[in-house]
């Protein structure tokens, strides 16, 4: 599934049958190469950040979690990797080297796990375990 898919997609609460916020962008691991939270556009006084392990299931109009109560503010380990400036669409990508790979057009990433399975460039296509590094400047990727 694609983040340009997911994007904008509302966040549905399976116990209390209401919207609780819209996919407004991914939080990722650069040392698990995966999404493990999901920001969000809330639509109540609640958290903005939902924590992978949260979401029951990313189909195709909606995310559905169990409870709005999932909701919260990035704290402890989340809170650098939730950083905006650390957004994928957009980054430079670097390789390992310094040599410059293109901007970051889309990523592919696996709608059960959170696992990145391809980052796609202005350049090409590049694996998603071939993630090194993300900071606020660049996307780094390991050699192939």
């Amino acid at each position: 599934m694609l983040f340009s898919e997911t994007a904008g997609r509302q966040v549905v609460s399976a116990t209390e049958a209401r919207t609780v916020g819209i996919v407004d962008g991914f939080v990722v691991d650069p040392a698990t190469a995966s999404v493990v939270a999901l920001r969000l556009k809330k639509t109540d006084g609640s958290g903005d950040t939902l924590v992978w392990e949260h979401i029951h299931a990313i189909g195709p109009d909606a995310v559905i979690v169990r409870s709005g109560a999932t909701l919260g503010t990035p704290s402890g380990e989340l809170a650098p990797l939730a950083d905006k400036h650390r957004s994928l669409p957009g980054k430079r990508v670097l390789d390992e080297r310094g040599e410059a790979l293109g901007t970051v057009s889309d990523v592919d990433f696996d709608a059960d796990s959170g696992a990145l399975l391809t980052i796609r460039t202005t350049t090409g296509d590049h694996p998603g375990n071939r993630v090194l590094g993300l900071g606020s400047y660049a996307l780094i990727l390991r050699e192939p």
